[in-house]
């Protein structure tokens, strides 16, 4: 057995609409299609919810004492429009960390969303932030 990509990051959330809000205005991913469990979520998509596969899963209703930083540090997505992603944040007063990555050139920006998970874009070396 050997593992070939990664399938999804499943987040707890106490605000399931805010959550939303926020996934969909900063990685432009979209609520799709969700199996009718008997917990709410939301199950998100790249490519304006076109993506075959979800690639962020939201438990909702979850108690805010419960929204701890397990042992995962953050998660990361590959992104294009460094400078548009950059104002975005600004416009909204989100706390962020833009770095060059040593040797590679990649840029890589860092902010958290509504429930403390950590975000991870990487952009095109190329690209001027």
């Amino acid at each position: 057995m050997s593992v070939t990509a990664v399938n999804h990051f499943t987040i707890l959330t106490d605000d399931l609409p805010a959550t939303l809000a926020f996934y969909e205005e900063h990685l432009n991913l979209k609520a799709g299609a969700r199996p009718p469990f008997t917990f709410p979520g939301a199950w998100l998509y790249a490519d304006a919810g076109r993506g075959r596969d979800p690639i962020l899963h939201i438990v909702a209703g979850i108690q805010k004492e419960r929204l701890v930083k397990g042992v995962i540090d953050h998660m990361a997505f590959s992104g294009a429009g460094l400078a548009a992603a950059v104002a975005k944040l600004q416009k909204k007063d989100i706390k962020y960390e833009l770095r060059r990555l040593p040797a590679y050139g990649t840029w890589q920006l860092f902010f958290f969303d509504p429930n403390g998970a950590k975000v991870e874009i990487d952009f095109d070396p190329a690209e001027q932030p």
